[in-house]
């Protein structure tokens, strides 16, 4: 039985994205790729072993999931995307208008600018190494996934959705200027410690973290603790407990809402892990 979660998530004068997953239960999905005259084309392959060919050139490629392409058509042209003896075709594609991309660089202000576009124009971002496609790094994963989830219409989702596509074209800018290790492994612990610091309040969870960056939830512990030398658990409640210990001076606020505040569902485990850290209970600090 095929599922189809096809959709457009964002879409004006000059910017289109466009979600597509597919799952079917035989072993062969197909879909059809199309970009626009004098248009760039950014493609994230989120799914296993996709097959691309292009109509105009025959040209034929194979990504692995969590690579990415950005790729500039002179002419309207088509592609077709396809995996074999998978259980999903996934990718987006968010397709970008030359005049837009020309106002936002403006090669006109300076020779690097004007490297940028002619590199763009050149498909200079297709292949990082050796005509191997770039790896999505985990603010890549960070980002598809706030768009994918964000919910606002109007004018709030226009600029939000520029904001996120100029954060995009900065990563890979970068990616290709440094040409690193296309994993882009070092840079998980910064980027996971900056989730944490943004989220530690809520319940937030390695399985979590794992899904919104595309990576294993156990490689993700091993990375963050070999950086900093301590666990993912035990500075989420670090942060927690400076937190709480500044709220206990506002004797206006119940010990029940600082632990929700800092992120506890139950007033007893704030409680405990409160006297664990200070040695003291809440309550008591208070009073004292």
């Amino acid at each position: 039985m095929k599922q189809n979660k096809n959709g457009a998530l964002f879409m004006s004068d000059d910017i289109q994205i466009v979600l597509h997953e597919d799952s079917y239960a035989e072993n062969y999905l197909k879909s059809q790729f199309i970009e626009g005259k004098s248009s760039f084309n950014l493609l994230f392959l989120l799914s296993n072993d996709i097959h691309l060919e292009a109509n105009d050139c025959g040209a034929n490629f194979l990504f692995k999931k969590n690579q990415y392409i950005l790729h500039y058509s002179s002419m309207d042209s088509s592609a077709e995307l396809w995996a074999e003896n998978q259980d999903c075709l996934k990718y987006v594609q968010i397709k970008i208008n030359y005049n837009y991309i020309f106002n936002l660089i403006n090669p006109e202000a300076n020779r690097e600018n004007a490297e940028i576009l002619e590199s763009m124009i050149k498909n200079n971002f297709i292949f990082l190494h050796k005509e191997t496609p770039p790896d999505m790094t985990v603010e890549m994963h960070m980002i598809l996934r706030e768009i994918v989830s964000y919910s606002k219409k109007g004018v709030m989702l226009k600029l939000f959705i520029e904001a996120k596509l100029i954060k995009l074209l900065i990563l890979i800018f970068e990616q290709f200027n440094s040409k690193d290790d296309t994993h882009k492994i070092p840079q998980a612990p910064s980027i996971i410690k900056k989730y944490i610091d943004e989220n530690y309040h809520r319940n937030i969870k390695a399985e979590e973290i794992g899904k919104l960056i595309g990576m294993n939830q156990n490689k993700i512990r091993k990375e963050f603790k070999s950086q900093y030398q301590i666990t993912m658990t035990d500075y989420i409640s670090e942060l927690r407990m400076l937190k709480a210990k500044k709220l206990i001076i506002n004797k206006d606020m119940m010990i029940k809402e600082i632990a929700i505040e800092c992120g506890y569902e139950y007033v007893q485990n704030f409680t405990r892990a409160f006297k664990k850290k200070f040695g003291v209970s809440p309550e008591k600090l208070r009073t004292d």
